[in-house]
């Protein structure tokens, strides 16, 4: 899914970790691979199950040797607030073939890890310098998180179960310590603190103020576990677009402070929760958009720093999708159009895959439109229209993050990406001078 379309989505539609207790460690734990800035790829759950993507891929494009950073989402929370597994066998019971495992060797039955995290683990070994993160919630898993930050002692359970769960390594069914090493530390997703953002998600007024508590929390228990195993672990969070959800939900100076560095919400500025065609990703408002507030990742970005966002903390988000829209009157190439509704997508209706996406476009049916101006890129083909990222536009992106000082690129999500890693190595170009 784009299980993060979320932020700006729903909010668009409806308004989308430290050595010293409290105190973000200095880049004690954030590594940079040896560049100046850092590469923060998403890997999901169920990217081999839904769409037949396993780390290997991520050797086999080029992708691996380019991150700095690899975020494995989603670890969940129960209605206590503790971390949970959403699905074990996904995580660490599923038998990888030679052909699909990052080592080229066969899962053997009754061994002590399997699964996504065994791979995970393989992929650190392939590449010391890679550091990997769980990542807590996402848009459907945050239902909880409100629980969990509501007092000291439900945060004190809540950090102690994380770290039990995935930095020790005590998976249910497994022996104890079997995941121990694979992650070298938590970011947390809540999306949103004090807003609903997903139907049905536990909101309260006070989670603006608990969760800088929340973090704080982790910062103390991270620094301990990390005293006992003569190591550092890190505390990143997703931070959103939307500036209400900014400032209802975080003390943004303080969290900033608390926090290694954030990945920033840097798409779904529109979308098909919307009647009207529009960009999901430009760098700056293109002329003759519609909509108020504007959104772009200038202003993105610019609202961060307004808030006490030091800039080599910001790691921006990319798409590694596109956003579609049909039934769009056939003008001014189809941007800032009226619609029937959300384009068919392989996987959820106004969505797609940038590898899916190359395909239409070398169909011949559909054109390439480009604002050099602005820095997006649409396909239309007089009726069906898509908002996305290609490679040109990714280079731009990171051209932007490099001229702005800003702490480097995040992806969302790997598995978009073609088998040539056409994306990656763009977003590798513009970021890095090549």
């Amino acid at each position: 899914m784009s299980m993060k379309r979320w932020g700006a989505a729903v909010l668009a539609g409806a308004l989308s970790v430290g050595l010293a207790v409290g105190q973000a460690p200095a880049q004690a734990h954030d590594h940079h691979g040896g560049g100046a800035v850092r590469t923060v790829g998403y890997y999901t759950q169920w990217s081999v199950a839904d769409r037949g993507i396993p780390v290997r891929y991520l050797v086999e494009n080029g992708t691996a040797a380019k991150l700095t950073h690899l975020n494995y989402a989603f670890g969940l929370l129960d209605e206590k607030g503790g971390c949970v597994s959403s699905d074990p066998y996904a995580d660490y019971q599923r038998p990888f073939s030679a052909e699909q495992s990052v080592s080229g060797k066969a899962d053997r039955p009754g061994q002590a890890l399997a699964g996504n995290l065994n791979q995970l683990k393989q992929l650190k070994q392939k590449f010391p310098k890679l550091r990997v993160y769980i990542s807590l919630g996402g848009w459907t898993g945050s239902k909880y998180f409100s629980n969990a930050a509501l007092t000291p002692q439900s945060r004190a359970a809540h950090v102690k179960s994380c770290i039990d769960l995935w930095l020790k390594g005590n998976l249910p069914g497994a022996p104890a310590g079997a995941a121990k090493g694979v992650f070298d530390g938590i970011d947390l997703d809540w999306e949103w603190p004090a807003t609903e953002g997903n139907a049905g998600n536990v909101v309260r007024p006070e989670d603006k103020q608990n969760f800088t508590q929340l973090l704080r929390e982790y910062r103390s228990q991270l620094s301990k576990q990390g005293a006992k195993d003569r190591r550092g672990y890190a505390l990143t969070a997703f931070l959103p677009a939307n500036r209400e959800a900014m400032d209802r939900g975080y003390e943004l100076a303080e969290v900033y402070k608390l926090l290694d560095f954030a990945t920033v919400q840097g798409y779904d500025y529109h979308g098909t929760w919307e009647k009207t065609t529009n960009q999901q990703s430009a760098i700056r408002v293109p002329d003759g958009d519609p909509t108020t507030p504007k959104d772009s990742s200038e202003i993105v970005v610019d609202a961060h720093i307004q808030r006490g966002a030091p800039r080599d903390k910001i790691t921006l988000g990319v798409p590694y999708y596109g956003r579609g829209w049909t039934g769009v009157t056939n003008q001014n190439n189809g941007l800032f159009q009226q619609s029937t509704g959300a384009a068919p997508g392989s996987y959820e209706a106004g969505f797609e895959d940038y590898r899916t996406l190359k395909t239409l476009l070398a169909g011949g049916k559909y054109k390439l439109h480009r604002d050099n101006k602005a820095g997006h890129a649409w396909l239309f083909d007089g009726t069906t229209f898509w908002t996305y990222d290609d490679p040109t536009e990714l280079k731009r992106k990171g051209k932007f993050i490099r001229d702005r000082k800003l702490g480097g690129a995040m992806i969302w999500s790997l598995d978009g990406d073609t088998p040539q890693g056409e994306l990656i190595k763009a977003l590798d170009a513009g970021l890095r001078r090549r």
